[in-house]
């Protein structure tokens, strides 16, 4: 490779797989210079056939290559095509360079790594760059965790690929409920307002707490004191807070299901609210995420029919082994990845009234306005006055889950259902995550919420195993 760049800038060399991760991920070092190696583009072009992501995201790689390079001569590809960048305060571009690997590597890899495979190739590139500029910083970037620790043994620093992570920490991800401190009527309750309005109670405060609220969020007393209330607001240092409907009260029960908890009672003030399009909800196993969204969305189609359907889908990763090919029609296909749709409608009508027979009459009508559908036919299409439930969304890239927000039309309410602990799809972490990147992103706007259930109440098995397993 070639590196006409002195100075504090570092040299970035790219693992395949970090492009086929994200695309632009040539454009995410700033002002430093990234390296492909020839062998990069030789898995580029053996991954670009087919329909999948990964697929897509290699021929996404190539147009971009290609537009780099449009009409460039051999001695600009060979001193680093410039990046689009942006500029400092001096008005001067601070932009790196992009280098291809344009002359064989010479330091050969250590007897300890035998074989020409495209990791050990990428190895050696990344030593002859190091060789051949011993004063620049060189960085193996891969979301490989074998190389990277391969890379560690021959003293190449190698990284992951952070570019795309929602947070650093996942540990600070909003949860959508916060608890007001003991003193906070104290410093908040001198220029205070109340008042009443359709049925519901209104408050308007002020105070320096109020800055880091977000719209829809929940806030409650820990102390015992009954208020529970969920910014409608925020501008400044001024919030107006609205009540909550307390859920865990028989009278307010939905489609007989009353909330166990503080925080099922918050989702169902959400999923259950007109003004809210938009709604995710994380919790582990058994915290009643299905459960919750599947009583409200009912609910709202056929007792209020303010749904025409409800549309119920899923990522289809499987735990352990593929089972092969599943016959039958779309519906059909996707009942094995709906178990969890079917176990929460047994709940929702085993109290029907009539019977067996009772029973499955009521089934049969609610199966007609729950439709299963698969992800990979949803583009395209515009859903128009659903209920659309996503379940398993943490298995979803960000670019997947914005190709599945804007499906929704007029009318339609979108609720994305998952557990961030529990990702199955290849290279997605907590941090990368499409749920973590909704969740972040939504924030700030007024008709979206977001809810972490906390407490599991499958059965005390379900949460003994999910504390000590």
């Amino acid at each position: 490779m070639n590196n006409g760049r002195p100075g504090g800038r570092r040299s970035f060399v790219l693992d395949t797989n970090v492009l086929m991760h994200d695309p632009t991920a040539v454009f995410r070092f700033d002002e430093h210079d990234v390296h492909i190696p020839m062998v990069v583009l030789e898995e580029l072009d053996a991954g670009k056939k087919g329909v999948s992501e990964a697929a897509r995201n290699c021929r996404q790689v190539s147009r971009l290559l290609d537009e780099l390079m449009q009409d460039a001569s051999k001695p600009e590809i060979d001193r680093g095509l410039a990046l689009p960048c942006a500029k400092n305060d001096e008005d001067q571009p601070v932009g790196g360079r992009l280098f291809f690997e344009t002359r064989p590597a010479e330091p050969s890899l250590p007897a300890v790594l035998p074989g020409n495979g495209a990791d050990n190739s990428i190895l050696s590139s990344t030593l002859a760059l190091q060789a051949r500029f011993p004063d620049v910083p060189v960085t193996l970037v891969s979301k490989d965790i074998n190389l990277r620790i391969k890379a560690a043994i021959l003293g190449v620093h190698a990284e992951d690929y952070f570019s795309d992570k929602t947070l650093d920490d996942i540990d600070v991800l909003f949860t959508g409920v916060e608890v007001l401190a003991e003193d906070f009527w104290e410093r908040h309750g001198d220029d205070i307002e109340s008042w009443q309005e359709n049925g519901r109670t209104f408050y308007r405060l002020r105070g320096p707490s109020v800055n880091g609220w977000h719209p829809n969020q929940f806030v409650y007393r820990a102390d015992g004191t009954p208020f529970e209330a969920v910014v409608r607001h925020v501008e400044n240092d001024m919030a107006v807070l609205e009540l909550a409907r307390d859920f865990r009260s028989e009278r307010n029960a939905v489609w007989g299901i009353s909330a166990r908890n503080r925080e099922q009672s918050f989702a169902l003030n959400l999923l259950l609210d007109p003004e809210t399009d938009f709604v995710t909800v994380l919790g582990a196993a058994g915290t009643g995420k299905t459960l919750l969204t599947l009583a409200a969305g009912l609910a709202q189609t056929l007792d209020s029919n303010r749904f025409r359907e409800i549309i119920m889908t899923r990522v289809t990763v499987p735990l352990g082994e593929d089972i092969g090919f599943l016959p039958g029609t779309e519906e059909e296909k996707m009942e094995p990845w709906m178990g969890a749709l079917m176990d929460n409608l047994e709940v929702l009508t085993h109290n029907e009234e009539g019977g067996d027979w009772g029973r499955a009459a009521t089934q049969d009508l609610l199966r007609n306005r729950i439709k299963i559908r698969s992800l990979n036919f949803m583009r395209g299409r515009t859903f128009l006055n659903r209920f659309l439930i996503i379940d398993e969304a943490q298995n979803l890239t960000p670019k997947q889950m914005k190709a599945l927000i804007t499906r929704a039309g007029p009318g339609t309410k979108l609720v994305c259902l998952g557990n961030i602990a529990q990702i199955d799809t290849p290279y997605l972490t907590e941090a990368t995550s499409g749920l973590t990147y909704v969740v972040d992103r939504f924030k700030p706007w007024t008709h979206s919420g977001h809810v972490t259930l906390l407490r599991g109440e499958r059965s005390r098995l379900a949460d003994h195993a999910s504390d000590i397993l």
